[in-house]
């Protein structure tokens, strides 16, 4: 059981990263800069953060492929690939899809937990902004400790469902 989890949660994973990684290769040129997902997540940050009356505007970063995240005329951010959860959705996947339960459950409960993880991130990225703007002196706890903490934490406690709830494991042993 243990061999089969690890063999088919390696083999997603690899399989999706390096679809990824010929997505990412392959939107270079694109009208989306520097690739389509990362686009948007920058461009809804911006959007929540307006809605939120900060006057918040992203541009392309003209030295290295990201956006500069603005807000109120303050350069806050750089908003880089890693930024935009797909990497943390394929790891999210990989793990469930291991510990698959039936088909139409595990298909549902990616795309619900996917959706879920993205929009988190995306609040994540505006209330990281947020912070970074009115007490900029707490970036580094910030950046570093208390927003991965959340998304990691969400993927955490979405595998702990899945496992407890829908997995084939804990139907066998019902």
């Amino acid at each position: 059981m243990v061999t089969r989890f690890v063999l088919t949660f390696l083999i997603v994973y690899v399989v999706l990263s390096m679809a990824y990684k010929f997505y990412l290769k392959f939107s270079d040129g694109s009208q989306f800069y520097p690739d389509y997902m990362t686009h948007l997540v920058s461009v809804q940050s911006q959007d929540l953060l307006s809605g939120l009356n900060y006057k918040a505007f992203v541009t392309p970063h003209s030295d290295e492929p990201s956006m500069k995240l603005i807000v109120n005329g303050k350069f806050l951010a750089r908003i880089i690939e890693g930024c935009n959860s797909v990497s943390i959705i394929i790891l999210f996947v990989s793990f469930i899809v291991a510990f698959s339960g039936n088909v139409k459950e595990t298909i549902i409960f990616v795309l619900s937990g996917s959706v879920l993880l993205y929009v988190v991130n995306l609040f994540r990225i505006v209330v990281l902004s947020i912070g970074l703007y009115h007490y900029p002196w707490r970036s580094g706890i910030l950046h570093q400790v208390v927003f991965p903490g959340i998304i990691y934490g969400m993927v955490f406690l979405l595998w702990m469902f899945w496992a407890n709830r829908f997995s084939k494991l804990t139907k066998k042993n019902e």
